[in-house]
């Protein structure tokens, strides 16, 4: 007979890890997708946004509600349910019935669906986790658990290049029969052995300020991206300051009103506890360091990297996804040694040296140049992927042992808020850094390669290009060479007349526009970096200064229970036990 603890790990992992790979799976098949519903993503930029962002935004959005609501009547059970809900949502996904922008509209709504059941998993995962294993295994756990979450991302971007090559559906269609499984074997095994509330009572405006705030905010940074007017950016677009402006201010009157309430959803009172702030804090910056690095990487290799050594880029979408995975192999093999080494030594140490290797890898970045040799590449993303596994099991030990149990499931869906949050923010950020480099560079970049192509004339034509039609061409394997001739031929013939053949086909080749764009985006690339970098170091001495905690022990009896929980007091340090920490009065 199966201990039940590897029943629920096992079950949450499969539900995390289907969740984490449909967050990434639509960034490497939107060409495919796109091309499946008629629809040119290069001038539907609200369209590709929403499909690339909107699970994200609604995943992290609902996370800490839910969280809540599963800790008043039962984490399996809605744990269960967004099983459920995940698995009709990829469905509807799959059965997408029209194309155009109809059709782009039905796949938006159904990714919803998807991400409203994503926010169950990953609201109770680490928190039914928690609730099966005994104080001394939980490091282990988590880990593996943290693994299916953050391999997931990576796993996606693989997967859904293999798929989209015979149809795009698929890359929805290969989450039902995991998501079947995986609903029935929840409903059949899982069990609840949390300690429930049943007294508490519904935050409602807590719940709305913050879900409307955390949206609004959310849906600006995505907005911010797409140009307005004369702008290659929409940061100055009246709708997205509106929409940032008030939904700060939501955000901002949410702790005030959580203050007030008998039983908030947001539980501030658990911040006073440094462990639990500490390692939150440092979760959502090294979610905005990890975040846009790896889309960076992608846009690198896809539009880039590949080109420039031979791959086409219709292939490059599915290769960029091979050669990034040194990053996942690396995190694979350190997160759950990280999460037993926890166990013994505590988290501390571990934070430390995961940022401190995470830092170095960025730094290591900064002096690759666009056409790099692979196996130096391979070898710092590959400890970049040691130093996030590092740190990350460890940090989410250090937050779930840091709660009473009777908040596990709110202080979980706190923490994977903020990582996606990061995540989502750390994508905006990093892509408006590069538009706006780009946008004075290059101009110049492509009168000097179309100069040195001696084809001078077609100059006024490139420089109107928009810088993100450029980046964006370049994260989805499009060449817009071809698309920028192709209108010169319609209204001017005689300039395109006047080019020889070889040249035009050296134009549209796989070379001219990477090694074009390639100085003014690897400058602006850079800057990413060093961001990075200087995040991580921050991460670092946060989780530096913060608490040590001891290594955990073993309870006295094998298998014996954790005593039933009560409030923990504000003073209760971040270093004491489970069990003392739910016996303090």
């Amino acid at each position: 007979m199966v201990e039940y603890k590897w029943v629920a790990l096992s079950n949450t992992t499969i539900g995390v890890l289907m969740a984490s790979i449909d967050a990434t799976i639509v960034l490497i098949s939107l060409p495919a997708i796109f091309r499946g519903i008629d629809i040119n993503p290069l001038t539907s930029f609200q369209y590709l946004l929403w499909l690339l962002f909107g699970y994200s935004v609604v995943t992290s959005t609902l996370l800490v509600t839910f969280g809540r609501i599963s800790d008043m009547f039962g984490r399996v059970k809605f744990y269960n349910l967004g099983f459920a809900i995940f698995t009709v949502g990829s469905i509807l996904c799959y059965i997408t019935p029209n194309t155009g922008i109809l059709g782009a509209q039905e796949l938006i709504v159904f990714r919803i669906i998807q991400g409203v059941g994503g926010a169950f998993l990953f609201a109770n995962g680490a928190a039914i986790i928690t609730d099966a294993f005994p104080q001394n295994e939980r490091g282990r756990a988590l880990g593996i658990n943290m693994i299916s979450v953050l391999a997931g991302s990576t796993i996606g971007l693989v997967l859904g290049g293999v798929l989209a090559t015979f149809d795009w559906r698929y890359v929805f269609l290969v989450s039902v029969p995991i998501g079947v499984i995986g609903t029935v074997w929840s409903y059949w095994k899982l069990k609840e052995t949390s300690t429930i509330r049943r007294n508490q009572h519904l935050d409602i405006w807590g719940n709305v300020t913050f879900g409307a705030g955390l949206t609004l905010v959310l849906v600006a940074i995505s907005y911010g991206l797409i140009p307005y007017g004369s702008s290659n950016t929409g940061w100055s677009d009246p709708w997205v300051v509106a929409s940032m402006v008030t939904g700060l201010a939501l955000l901002v009157a949410f702790p005030i009103i959580e203050m007030k309430t008998p039983d908030p959803m947001f539980d501030l009172k658990l911040f006073r506890n440094r462990a639990f702030a500490a390692s939150n804090v440092a979760g959502l910056l090294a979610s905005i360091a990890r975040g846009g690095v790896q889309i960076m990487l992608i846009i690198l290799l896809q539009g880039i990297w590949l080109p420039l050594h031979g791959y086409s880029y219709s292939s490059t979408p599915f290769w960029s996804g091979i050669y990034i995975l040194p990053l996942l192999i690396g995190f694979v093999i350190m997160g759950p040694i990280s999460g037993s080494l926890a166990d013994k030594h505590g988290a501390k140490l571990l934070t430390i040296s995961g940022m401190a290797i995470t830092a170095v890898s960025f730094f290591a970045l900064t002096f690759l140049p666009y056409d790099f040799s692979y196996l130096p590449f391979a070898i710092i993303i590959f400890f970049m992927g040691i130093g996030s596994g590092l740190f990350a099991s460890p940090n989410v030990l250090s937050i779930m042992n840091s709660v009473p149990a009777q908040a596990r499931g709110v202080a979980s869906g706190m923490r994977a808020t903020l990582q996606n949050t990061g995540q989502t923010i750390s994508i905006a950020i990093f892509f408006t850094i590069v538009i706006s480099s780009l946008t004075s560079s290059l101009p110049n970049a492509f009168d000097s390669a179309l100069t040195a192509a001696g084809v001078q004339q077609l100059a006024p034509y490139f420089d109107h290009i928009p810088a993100t039609s450029a980046v964006f061409a370049a994260f989805l394997g499009y060449n817009p060479v071809s698309s920028i001739i192709a209108s010169v031929q319609l209204a001017n013939p005689s300039v395109v007349a006047s080019i020889p053949a070889s040249v035009l086909q050296q134009l549209e080749g796989t070379t001219f526009f990477p090694k074009a764009i390639a100085p003014a985006f690897m400058s602006a690339l850079h800057v990413t970096f060093y961001i990075g970098l200087a995040i991580s170091i921050v991460t670092l001495l946060i989780s530096y200064f913060r608490d040590s905690e001891p290594a955990a022990k073993p309870p006295a009896v094998v298998g014996a229970k954790e005593p039933a929980p009560v409030p923990v007091a504000p003073s209760v340090r971040s270093d004491a036990t489970d069990t003392e920490m739910e016996k303090k009065p």
